[in-house]
C-alpha cells in the first residue's frame, strides 16, 4: 500500500460527538475533507446546523443529529439514527466533554455526576453499542477517544478540576482496557490527548493565564484549528493500522514539564 493510500478513508462514516464546535468540528473537517461521510452530534440544534453548513461548504457530506449524551438513554437512539442514515459507523470519536471547577473540599455532587456521565460514561455506552451492533461483527473499525493532557498531571497550574482530570485519566485506561479486548476484531482503540487550545470549555482560565501557559508550553503556543487535524486522520485510518491502547499528547510539549 502506497503512503498517501494509507491515510484515505474514502466510503467510511465517522460519528463525532461534540461535533458542532471547537476541537470536535476541527476533527470532523479532517476526517471529512479526507473522504468520510461525518455524523456530528451535540445538544444544541442551531449549532449543529451551522457547522454543518461549515462542513458542507467545504465539499464535505455531513449529517446532524441532536444528542444529549449526558443521559445514558440517549446512546442508542443516536446510534439508529445514524446506522439508518449512514448504514454503518466505521469511526467512532468520543469528543464531547464537560469541566467544572471548584475546590475539592467544596465540589459539588451535580458537578461531578455531570463531568463523569459525559466524560466517562458515555464514551463506554457509546462504544459498546457501536462496537456491539457494528464494528464487531464486521470486525474492524476505530474508535478514538480525546482524553486531555489534564489525565496525565495531578492538576494543571492552579486548575482546580479534580473530576475534569480524574475523568480524563479514566478516559486513557478506558482506551487501553478495551484496545486489550477488542483487539481480537481488529478494532483499534486509541486516544488524543490535547493540551490547551482555545475554546468554550478553555475561555475562562485562558483569559486569566493565557501568557502564563504559553510561557511553561516548550513550543510557547497554544493549539489552533489545525492542530488535532493530522493526529484524528492517523488514529481513524490504516496508517495506524498497527497501534492500539495509545494515546497521542497534542500539546506543544506541556505535558513534559
Amino acid at each position: 500500500m502506497r503512503v498517501r493510500e494509507m491515510f484515505e478513508l474514502g466510503g467510511q462514516v465517522a460519528l463525532i460527538t461534540g461535533g458542532s464546535r471547537g476541537l470536535g468540528l476541527q476533527m470532523a473537517q479532517a476526517l471529512g475533507e479526507m473522504g468520510c461521510h461525518v455524523v456530528i452530534t451535540a445538544r444544541k440544534a442551531d449549532e449543529l446546523a451551522e457547522a454543518a453548513g461549515q462542513l458542507r461548504a467545504l465539499g464535505i457530506k455531513a449529517t446532524t443529529i441532536v444528542s444529549d449524551l449526558q443521559r445514558a438513554e440517549a446512546v442508542k437512539p443516536l446510534v439508529d439514527e445514524t446506522l439508518a442514515a449512514c448504514g454503518q459507523i466505521d469511526i467512532l470519536v468520543n469528543n464531547a466533554g464537560a469541566t467544572w471547577g471548584a475546590p475539592a473540599e467544596d465540589y459539588p455532587d451535580e458537578a461531578w455526576h455531570k463531568v463523569m456521565n459525559l466524560n466517562v460514561n458515555a464514551p463506554f455506552f457509546l462504544a459498546r453499542e457501536v462496537g456491539k451492533r457494528g464494528m464487531i461483527p464486521r470486525r474492524r473499525g476505530k474508535i478514538i477517544n480525546v482524553a486531555s493532557i489534564a489525565g496525565l498531571k495531578g492538576s494543571l497550574g492552579p486548575m482546580q478540576t479534580i473530576a475534569y482530570n480524574t475523568s480524563k485519566a479514566a478516559a486513557i485506561h478506558f482506551t487501553r482496557a478495551l484496545a486489550a479486548e477488542w483487539g481480537k476484531y481488529d478494532i483499534n482503540v486509541n486516544a488524543i490527548c490535547p493540551g490547551f487550545f482555545p475554546s468554550k470549555m478553555s475561555a475562562g482560565l485562558l483569559d486569566k493565564l493565557g501568557q502564563v501557559v504559553i510561557d511553561y508550553t516548550p513550543l510557547r503556543r497554544l493549539g489552533d484549528d489545525d492542530d488535532l487535524k493530522g493526529a484524528v486522520v492517523f488514529l481513524a485510518s490504516q496508517a495506524s493500522r498497527h497501534m492500539t491502547g495509545q494515546y497521542l499528547a497534542v500539546d506543544g510539549g506541556a505535558s513534559i514539564v
